[in-house]
């Protein structure tokens, strides 16, 4: 079966690259930032279409349809909507003011005038709190889609091989019948991926070095203080290991007793936890015996 699709908010293509995994095929990719171009087509059979999707979904929402196969067997619409104003991050305060709130609400409108047989719908799992989520329900259903049920939504990565325990919310919708996620590839912890069996293959380097067999394989230099507190940082635990004198005042102060995971320390035998866009700052997320970097693509780098 020939399935034609576009992928909405389609970033460095991580959901292009599954679906053309799967057998299908991505013909062009949409993001307002231009700089993923580059990652997007060198890493996909596809291309990147910079536009500004909540602008195209206002003026011009029926060209993507130009961009799918008229022969194809059944064509499909994805989109993974900006999740900052969904995220965990914003502590359950009402973000509906977000510049990026309406994107749901975009990606609605496109798939109201494409008609794919399919849509993919993937983001946080907070987003089943907002109210443009319920919108964008509401109006697939009105669109004549059957979703699959909230039951199968629900996906903790590691159960699907992915060594990150990262939870995300995936609607399928299908004109053609109720699709369904099916069930995970692991179902005990035990059989989860983890953070060493992904990167143990990777030879050890210092800060600041490159791989010489790997050119996506580097380190940021960190100062000699840096390098302190990552010797001093223990698997699974945070700067409160550290000694005294490496502590920085905001970890000295009653708010900043909970940021618990920045200058984190991943432990090598479980998954790693969430990598957040500036997760190639040693003091934004969870680094140390894995500290990953960002390039082009992005790895996990494994320092000694």
């Amino acid at each position: 079966m020939h399935v034609s699709a576009v992928d909405l908010f389609c970033g460095a293509g991580g959901l292009t690259k599954g679906l053309e995994q799967a057998g299908v095929s991505v013909e062009a990719g949409f993001d307002v930032d231009s700089d993923c171009r580059y990652p997007y087509e060198q890493n996909n059979d596809s291309e990147f279409v910079a536009r500004d999707i909540g602008k195209l979904a206002r003026e011009d929402p029926e060209s993507v349809s130009e961009y799918l196969d008229d022969d194809a067997d059944a064509t499909l619409l994805a989109g993974c909507a900006p999740c900052q104003p969904f995220s965990p991050l914003t502590h359950g305060t009402d973000s509906s003011d977000h510049k990026k709130y309406g994107m749901l609400r975009a990606f609605l409108e496109i798939v109201r005038y494409v008609e794919p047989d399919f849509v993919v719908m993937e983001n946080v799992y907070e987003i089943r709190h907002a109210e443009v989520y319920d919108e964008f329900i509401e109006g697939l259903d009105e669109f004549g889609y059957n979703l699959n049920p909230d039951s199968d939504k629900r996906v903790y990565c590691p159960e699907y091989d992915i060594p990150q325990t990262r939870r995300r919310w995936v609607v399928l919708g299908s004109r053609q019948g109720r699709i369904d996620l099916g069930s995970p590839i692991h179902a005990s912890p035990e059989d989860y991926p983890s953070v060493r069996s992904c990167i143990d293959d990777l030879e050890p380097l210092g800060p600041g070095e490159k791989s010489a067999h790997d050119s996506l394989h580097s380190t940021r230099d960190l100062s000699e203080t840096n390098v302190e507190r990552v010797n001093h940082s223990e698997p699974g635990k945070s700067w409160e290991t550290w000694p005294e004198r490496l502590r920085l005042e905001c970890h000295k102060k009653a708010s900043g007793q909970t940021y618990q995971s920045v200058y984190g320390r991943m432990v090598p035998d479980e998954p790693a936890p969430t990598i957040t866009t500036q997760f190639y700052n040693l003091g934004v997320g969870d680094s140390a015996i894995t500290t990953p970097i960002k390039t082009e693509r992005f790895r996990f780098v494994k320092v000694r």
